[in-house]
């Protein structure tokens, strides 16, 4: 037994309906009560605690209570200042309806909207002339001339130190060397030098008729040559250049001596 625990006749109270123990009522001062003195002994002491638990879980509920409560709060207001979001709308819903082919089609409000949102078709006509309407002009190249076309017609003098170029009108000396068609140089007599992809034709004929564009193309291409030949006046030469023309060259007058050498034609020449 605890010495602490107080004992009957030491402050507690007497049972209901006993006497306190002591001399008087046949016990013992202070130790009477518990050894047989009096009435027998006490009665056990049942100490109730059950109120104290209650209050003890009903305080830990009403702190978890607040603590959720103070958590929630603090996650409502920092949503809030992150923004304001709307709230969600509800939707309406479509309704469809079934045509006589099964298919399933918007409400006439649904259509009339879409239609009047789509852009208008249009032909292919249409298209076609507002393209070529933004399209820049385009300059179309010149049409080739047909063959027989006099591009050029004169007196030409060649000389020993000034070749000629036939493909340019009026026909000049050409910088560069194998665009150049004729040169006439001296060895004991005038002679007419055809340049680089040139071909020259001496033209003979019992009658003395002068060639046309047409006599000279239908016999350059398969009896011309690239060799000198020694020049006379009145001599005809028929000739295609290098760039594709069509020539005829005849000599009118010859003079001159070694770098003098000159030569006079009377000159035609045609696009082929």
């Amino acid at each position: 037994m605890n010495s602490e625990e107080p004992r009957q006749g030491q402050g507690w109270p007497a049972p209901p309906g006993h006497p306190p123990a002591g001399p008087a009522n046949g016990g013992h001062d202070g130790y009477g009560g518990g050894y047989g003195g009096g009435y027998g002994a006490p009665a056990p002491i049942v100490v109730t605690r059950t109120s104290s638990h209650r209050g003890a879980w009903i305080g830990a509920a009403a702190t978890l209570v607040a603590a959720m409560i103070g958590v929630v709060g603090t996650y409502l207001v920092a949503t809030n200042n992150d923004g304001d979001a709307p709230p969600p709308q509800a939707q309406t819903p479509v309704t469809s309806s079934t045509g006589p082919s099964g298919a399933e089609g918007g409400s006439g409000e649904d259509s009339s909207v879409d239609s009047s949102q789509s852009p208008e078709p249009t032909t292919s006509g249409e298209t076609s002339t507002s393209e070529e309407s933004s399209a820049p002009p385009t300059s179309a190249a010149p049409p080739a001339k047909p063959g027989g076309t006099e591009e050029w017609k004169g007196a030409l003098v060649i000389t020993y130190t000034d070749d000629k170029d036939l493909d340019s009108a009026p026909p000049v000396e050409s910088e560069i060397r194998a665009e150049n068609d004729f040169s006439v140089y001296p060895f004991g007599g005038h002679m007419l030098q055809p340049g680089d992809d040139v071909k020259a034709l001496v033209w003979k004929d019992s009658t003395n008729k002068t060639p046309s564009y047409a006599d000279c193309a239908r016999d350059i291409d398969t009896l011309g040559t690239s060799t000198e030949t020694e020049l006379r006046t009145g001599m005809v030469v028929c000739a295609a250049t290098n760039d594709g023309r069509l020539a005829r060259l005849t000599v009118k007058e010859l003079a001159g001596l070694a770098s003098d050498t000159r030569a006079v034609f009377d000159v035609v020449v045609w696009s082929r």
